[in-house]
This record gives C-alpha cells, structure tokens and sequence, in this order.
C-alpha cells in the first residue's frame, strides 16, 4: 500500500497542501469548518506527517524533549504519558532522558542531549527543574523549555505547578481529624523542592493543632525501600506513631510493608497516608489514602506550553493546576 502523503490529505479535505500544513501546526488563520474537515481527513486516511519533511520546511525538528532525575518509577511514567500524549496531539514526538542529578555532569548530559537530538525545547521535571546551574545553562544556549514543579516560579521559563504545601497541610488536617496525636512523617528527597513544601504544610497543620512539638520525622528519598527503612524506624519507636504521613506514594507503600513485617494491621492499628495519587496508591493493600498530584495533567499542560513556547506564542509565566485529597482505606480513626 502506497504511503498516504500531505497531498492525498489536501484532495479528501477540499484544501490547500499549505492549510493542510497549517492544521498540522496548530498554526491560527483557519476557519474551525475547514480545521474539521482537514482533522478529519488525516483520520481517515491515517495520515502521519514526515517529520523530516516538516523540520525542512520549517527548520524544526518537530521533536521535544524531556528529562528526569528521579527515582519514582509511577511518578516518572504519569510524567511521561502525559507529555507524550500532548505531544501525539500536536503530531510532534517526544525524546525522553533520564539524567544523573550530579551538577556539572547532569549538565553536560542534557546539552549533550540537545546537541545530538536538535529537539526544538525541553520539559524540566524536578528536581532538574530547580537545578540553577541546569537553568543558567539552557538560557544561554537559548533552549526553549518549560519547567514542572520549580521551587521558585513566576522569573525565567514558563512553568506549571500545584500547592504542595497546601497540599500536606490538608492531608495532616484530615489525619488530626481522626483523632490522631502522634503523627510521623517521611520526608521525600532531600534534593527536591517539593519535599521541602510537603514537610511545611504538615509541620505548620500540627502548629495550628497545637501539636508541633516532638513528632516523628524520618527522612526518605522517594522510593518504596526508603519507606521500608523510615516505616521500621518509626514503628519500633516506644512511642509508636498511631498514623503516618508519608510525601510521596512510594514511600507509603513501604511503610505499609512495613507495618505488616511488625504485625501491625492498617488501619485498624496505624493509618498510613501517601502522596501523588499514582498508580501504586491503587494497587497496594489497602488502598492509599493520598493527595492525588495531576502529574499527568501537568505534564500534558507543560508540554502544551512548551508547543506554543516554540511556535512564537504567548504563554503565562506560571499554570497552576488544583490538588484533590483522595480517602480510601489505609487511614481510620485513631485507636
């Protein structure tokens, strides 16, 4: 069967190869009838534009980038279907790069990585997306590039956040709502900004309670063995926390397993919180209780800023999306 070209499209939709272009783009200047019919055309015929054909034409690549550091397997994959998704709207392609967050040599390799895709921009995810040096650097070279989740927003590149603090302290609230006094808590990484959030909104809702002297706090680094390790040490504590907050899923589902190496039922005995809302809150037993992060919805809108951030548009200097508590069955009343 013969490759169905740009011209193919043009005759099925009544237009011109240069409006079939245009719809392709996202480009302003057609008509939502003729947008429709032109959609509808690539559809039917399958349609899947040449991206070195449209890099010549444009002196694009038609490819975008996006680099990671960090250990969160769930949190990495809602990050990447989501701006691949995007990115699958725009007919543009995503190159994915998994960085060490080492200074100087996370540097060099997401350059490197410009240097040799000639992606057209960047989505920065944390905790690259608060690295100065990283940031400095992609300003020189003029990269455009979009950041998720920075410590600081509002100067430099575009970026979409949500309240992580705000979001901590809601969850801590929902928790002293139980009845619970002795609340631990597990600090995320120790390089990424948001742990340092999520530890202030749960310090300043037990300020408010009247409860901030004294409570546990171990530090993790937002993956399931760190969880493990924080959850023994907190449960072998003479005075055992009645409920645990951990930042982020993984780390929850840890202490979960934790809680049952010791014997311990949930949330009959310990009520156990997480954060994220990835796909692990729903598979480990039970069900977290956890802030659901639109990691995906994120990711999908930075790329979307991203896309326009190439194409010559106006974009805001910060997006923010809205957090949601999610109750399930890891966290009860206090015993």
């Amino acid at each position: 069967m013969a490759r169905t070209t740009i011209d193919d499209v043009a005759a099925r939709a009544g237009v011109s190869i240069k409006t079939v272009s245009r719809v392709l783009n996202d480009e302003p200047g057609v008509r939502s009838e003729t947008r429709g019919r032109v959609r509808e055309a690539i559809s039917a015929l399958s349609y899947r534009p040449s991206l070195p054909a449209r890099s010549l034409a444009g002196r694009r690549s038609n490819l975008l980038g996006l680099v990671y550091a960090n250990p969160s397997a769930n949190y990495v994959f809602d990050v990447q279907s989501g701006a691949m998704a995007r990115c699958r709207d725009a007919h543009l392609r995503l190159f994915i790069q998994s960085c060490n967050d080492r200074g100087d040599e996370t540097v060099e390799d997401v350059l490197a990585m410009v240097d040799q895709t000639h992606v057209d921009g960047l989505v920065v995810t944390p905790p690259l997306s608060s690295d100065a040096e990283l940031i400095a650097a992609l300003e020189e070279r003029r990269v455009p590039f979009v950041r998720l989740a920075p410590d600081v927003v509002g100067t430099r590149s575009p970026a979409v956040v949500m309240d992580d603090e705000e979001a901590a302290r809601e969850m801590t609230e929902h928790l002293l709502a139980l009845g619970h006094k002795r609340i631990g808590f597990v600090e995320g990484h120790p390089d990424h900004p948001s742990s340092r959030l999520r530890r202030s909104g749960f310090e300043a809702a037990l300020a408010l309670a009247g409860l901030d002297e004294d409570q546990p706090v171990e530090q993790g680094h937002n993956d399931v063995a760190s969880g493990l390790k924080a959850g023994r040490r907190l449960l072998t504590r003479v005075d055992r926390p009645t409920a645990i907050f951990a930042s982020n899923d993984d780390m929850a589902a840890g202490v979960i397993q934790a809680a049952r190496e010791l014997g311990l039922d949930v949330p009959r005995q310990l009520s156990v919180a997480g954060f994220d809302d990835s796909q692990i809150a729903s598979i480990v037993w039970p069900a977290l209780t956890t802030i659901r992060q639109p990691t995906y919805d994120m990711a999908f809108a930075a790329a979307g800023l991203l896309i326009d951030l190439v194409r010559g548009r106006q974009v805001p200097a910060v997006t923010r999306l809205d957090h949601q508590l999610v109750l399930r069955n890891s966290t009860g009343e206090a015993p």
